[in-house]
C-alpha cells in the first residue's frame, strides 16, 4: 500500500499542471465534473460485491469523518492500520475521474479485493443499481444546508478542480438554483430519505455526530453489525475528533498537492462546527434562504438542526 500511496502522490504531482476548473456537464439532469460526465458510462456499470459498504454524502457534508470512523471500526480501533494510506485509497471515490495518470475511482476500487469501503457524492438516482440489487449497506449524512453551502464554499475556493465559486452572494442562489457540482442539496438529502428504509440505508446527521459522537460511532457500528468494547469505542471517538483529523496526514488531504487542493485560501477541514453559517449570512441573505428552503422542503420532514 506505500506503493500504491506513492504511486497516487506522484501521479497528482505529475498531473497536476493537466487540472483545471473543469466545466459541468450534466448527467441526467445533474450537473457533474466534465471528467466524470464524459466517463459516465463505466462509472454506471460499476458492480459491487454485497459486501461493499457505501458512504454518500452531499459534498462537505462529513464524508470524511464517516469513513475514518468506519475504517477504525473495521480495524478495532488500530490507528496505525487506518495510517496505511491516505483516506482516497482506503475509500475510493467511486465517480472521480481525473487526468492520466492519476488513476480513478473505478481504477482503484478495480485493484482493491471486497470488502471495500466506497464513497460517492452522487444522489440517490445515479447511484449504479448494483448497489441495490446487491443489498449493499448504506451510511448516509446529512448536514444542515446552510452550514453545507458555507464550507462547500470555502472548499471550491481552495479546489481548482471546481467551477470557479465567485462571490459568496452569487454563491448562495448557485446553491438555492442546484447550479453546482453534484446538484441540488435539497433533492440530494430528500432521495436519500425518502428511500432509507426500503434500501436499509443508515441516515445520519452531521449535527447528531457533532453534540454526541459517541452514540453515532456505536449507531454505526450496530449497522456494521460489529461490537467493540467501551475503550475500543472511546479510543475511535477521540481518534475521529475533528483536531485529531485536521492533524493526521491520513486523513486531511494534505496527500493532494498544493496546485491541486491549496490549503493557504482555505484548509481542507476548516472548522467542523455547527452553526458557522451565523459568521457568513447576512440577516437579509439568512431570511431569503429560509423562505426559499420552506418552499424546496416542503413535501418532507427531515429534522435537520441548524444549531445545537
Amino acid at each position: 500500500m506505500d506503493f500504491t500511496r506513492l504511486f497516487i502522490y506522484s501521479a497528482i504531482q505529475e498531473g497536476s499542471s493537466l487540472f483545471t476548473r473543469f466545466p459541468l456537464i450534466p448527467v441526467r439532469g445533474i450537473p457533474l465534473m466534465s471528467l466524470i460526465a464524459q466517463n459516465w458510462d463505466s462509472v454506471w456499470a460499476f458492480c459491487p460485491d454485497p459486501s461493499d459498504l457505501l458512504i454518500a454524502t452531499y459534498p462537505k457534508a462529513g464524508t470524511t469523518w464517516t469513513q475514518e470512523i468506519v475504517d477504525l471500526l473495521l480495524h478495532n480501533g488500530d490507528a496505525e492500520a487506518c495510517k496505511r494510506a491516505p483516506t482516497p485509497v482506503r475509500s475510493p471515490f467511486l465517480e472521480i475521474h481525473s487526468p492520466p495518470p492519476i488513476p480513478s475511482g473505478l481504477d482503484l476500487l478495480k485493484s482493491m479485493a471486497p470488502p471495500r469501503i466506497i464513497k460517492t457524492h452522487l444522489p440517490f438516482q445515479l447511484v449504479p443499481r448494483g448497489f441495490w440489487d446487491n443489498k449493499c449497506k448504506t451510511i448516509y449524512v446529512a448536514r444542515n444546508a446552510k452550514d453545507n453551502l458555507v464550507s462547500y464554499y470555502h472548499f471550491d475556493c481552495m479546489n481548482s478542480t471546481q467551477p470557479e465559486p465567485g462571490p459568496w452572494e452569487g454563491y448562495i442562489h448557485k446553491f438555492m438554483r442546484a447550479e453546482l457540482s453534484w446538484g441540488s442539496w435539497y433533492d440530494h438529502v430528500k432521495g436519500y430519505w425518502v428511500e432509507k428504509e426500503k434500501k436499509n440505508i443508515l441516515y445520519l446527521f452531521y449535527e447528531d455526530m457533532k453534540d454526541n459522537p459517541r452514540r453515532e460511532v456505536e449507531r454505526i457500528m450496530r449497522y456494521l453489525d460489529l461490537s467493540l468494547s467501551d475503550e475500543v469505542i472511546s479510543k475511535i471517538v477521540e481518534l475521529t475528533s475533528f483536531k485529531s483529523m485536521k492533524e493526521n496526514p491520513m486523513a486531511n488531504y494534505s496527500c493532494i498537492p498544493a496546485p491541486v487542493f491549496d490549503q493557504s485560501i482555505s484548509p481542507f477541514m476548516r472548522k467542523g462546527e455547527v452553526g458557522d453559517w451565523k459568521n457568513h449570512f447576512t440577516p437579509e441573505q439568512s431570511k431569503m434562504f429560509d423562505e426559499d428552503y420552506e418552499k424546496q422542503m416542503k413535501d418532507v420532514n427531515i429534522p435537520f438542526r441548524n444549531l445545537i
